[in-house]
């Protein structure tokens, strides 16, 4: 609407001026005389002006008529192309200024105007590598997929445009979710270009998608021969692949090489939480529980994490709980005011039936930073402690209300997973996910979950008037803690069968 009226209104400015200038040239005096052999010509003002712009004129004409006059001339003498470059000029001209409309029209997300332009240009120019590409980007921004497809493929019977005709097909099909035949063209795009960094990780992406773990670590190989990668990274990430092709051998059944990828997965990337616990399991397969627990200690020093607390209790599945407690000391010693130690200790503890010991580990925890976790543990110590019903419900109210704790969240979308896995389930990013605390969300509840303490104090006194007592069994506790998802690391551990031993 403003640019229209500026238009108008430039326009308007345009006319008066161009008025005006007519004006004062009709009521000017004098002119411009001319003498030519002996005749003199007399022109008023306007006139002059008049004459000026007839001789510009005549001067270009003059100048084309000479162009095409030597043009000809060396036509006759045996220049059979002269006159074929003189008209090929003009249309080159117009052929580059439709060209860069074209460009501009589709910098502008003007889809429809750039594939006009395109087609000019194609008429003029002759020059597919060039033409092509700009046809088929504006008409994917025109919303015609079908001609931009045909123009891609068109590029791709050219060998010098062959990546760009398998890359925009490629993107055509990864939009369409036909990732089986994307996969195919990401690489033959690859093959073309192997230094290409946005088609390496696309590659990569689909590989790792597909399960295709052996395809994806020669990606990943490439790419770091490439350059395209730092060492670190691809340590890193290629630790990952070896791990999900071990997790993949082991549900064929055959256990020795996934044991065998597990614990070199391990050994590139020590702080990945997932091998470090598949292969301290393929060291107690191998009887080899001094191995398996050197594994978890040095993943409990980089990251304490509940998966690395649960597979140090399948070390020695039948032990007591006291002798459990002596065990775990060459554990969490490594990181004693980590969240996840004071968990893990209470927990012990608790199996032990040493609540004065688990509140002491437990320390200000529920305070400082509380979870549904630790605060559901508090409920534990208190019933231990022979608290009243009040105080028990209360302590498990509250772990309605606070955070989860930490878990895996996609560092890409955020989205929030149960277990680890190489790729995020929703944005399908690749090696994403990190063991974190998800931000709380603000709700407010009125009468809602605040209330709950005071409806649990009601209760017991409606109870306590009827002689019953509200009495918090163990149930209530195991309830609360479906809630926060802890390992079962108090007074029981699970083997790899299913089986239970306490």
């Amino acid at each position: 609407m403003l640019w229209s009226l500026i238009k108008i209104v430039v326009f308007v400015a345009v006319v008066a001026a161009l008025a005006w200038g007519a004006g004062y040239l009709l009521e000017s005096q004098g002119g411009v005389q001319v003498t030519v052999l002996g005749t003199e010509f007399s022109f008023g003002p306007l006139q002059s002006v008049i004459a000026v712009i007839v001789l510009l004129v005549a001067v270009w004409l003059l100048l084309k008529i000479f162009s095409l006059l030597v043009a000809t001339w060396k036509f006759l003498n045996g220049d059979e192309t002269a006159l074929s470059r003189y008209f090929d000029r003009n249309r080159e001209r117009k052929g580059f200024d439709a060209l860069s409309e074209g460009l501009m029209a589709l910098a502008s997300g003007e889809g429809r105007v750039a594939l006009a332009k395109a087609q000019k240009a194609d008429k003029y120019l002759n020059k597919p590598a060039l033409t092509n590409l700009l046809t088929a980007q504006a008409a994917e921004l025109a919303g015609d997929r079908k001609m931009a497809e045909e123009t891609y493929r068109k590029l791709v019977a050219d060998e010098s445009t062959r990546f760009v005709g398998v890359r925009g097909i490629m993107k055509q099909k990864l939009a369409e979710g036909d990732t089986d035949t994307a996969l195919k063209l990401a690489e033959k795009a690859f093959a073309l270009k192997p230094k290409h960094g946005e088609t390496g990780d696309i590659l990569l992406q689909l590989q790792a998608q597909k399960e295709d773990w052996t395809g994806a670590r020669k990606t990943l190989s490439a790419k770091l021969k490439n350059g395209q990668l730092p060492r670190d990274v691809h340590k890193r990430r290629d630790a990952v692949l070896a791990l999900s092709e071990a997790r993949e051998v082991f549900d064929e059944g055959n256990d020795i090489a996934a044991r065998e990828s597990a614990i070199e997965a391990n050994r590139m990337s020590p702080d990945l939480i997932p091998a470090a616990v598949m292969a301290a399991r393929g060291y107690i397969e191998q009887g080899k529980p001094r191995y398996a627990a050197r594994v978890l200690a040095k993943g409990w020093s980089v990251h304490p994490h509940p998966d690395l607390a649960a597979a140090f209790a399948e070390i020695e599945p039948d032990e007591k709980p006291a002798a459990r407690i002596k065990r775990f000391k060459a554990l969490t010693k490594s990181k004693p005011d980590h969240p996840e130690t004071k968990m893990l200790n209470a927990e012990l503890f608790i199996a032990d039936e040493d609540f004065p010991a688990a509140r002491r580990a437990l320390g200000d925890l529920v305070e400082t930073d509380p979870t549904a976790r630790s605060v559901t543990l508090m409920a534990a110590i208190e019933r231990g402690e022979g608290a009243s019903d009040t105080v028990v419900k209360g302590w498990l109210a509250r772990a309605l209300t606070v955070s989860r704790g930490p878990q895996w969240i996609c560092d890409n979308c955020q989205h929030i997973h149960h277990d680890w896995a190489p790729m995020c389930t929703n944005c399908k990013s690749f090696d994403t996910l990190t063991w974190k605390t998800p931000p709380m969300s603000e709700v407010a509840m009125p009468g809602g979950v605040q209330m709950l303490p005071l409806i649990v104090g009601a209760v017991e006194d409606q109870s306590g008037a009827d002689g019953a007592g509200a009495v918090a069994t163990v149930s209530d506790i195991e309830e609360a803690q479906l809630v926060t998802d802890p390992p079962a690391m108090s007074s029981e551990a699970t083997d790899k069968d299913g089986k239970t031993a306490s």
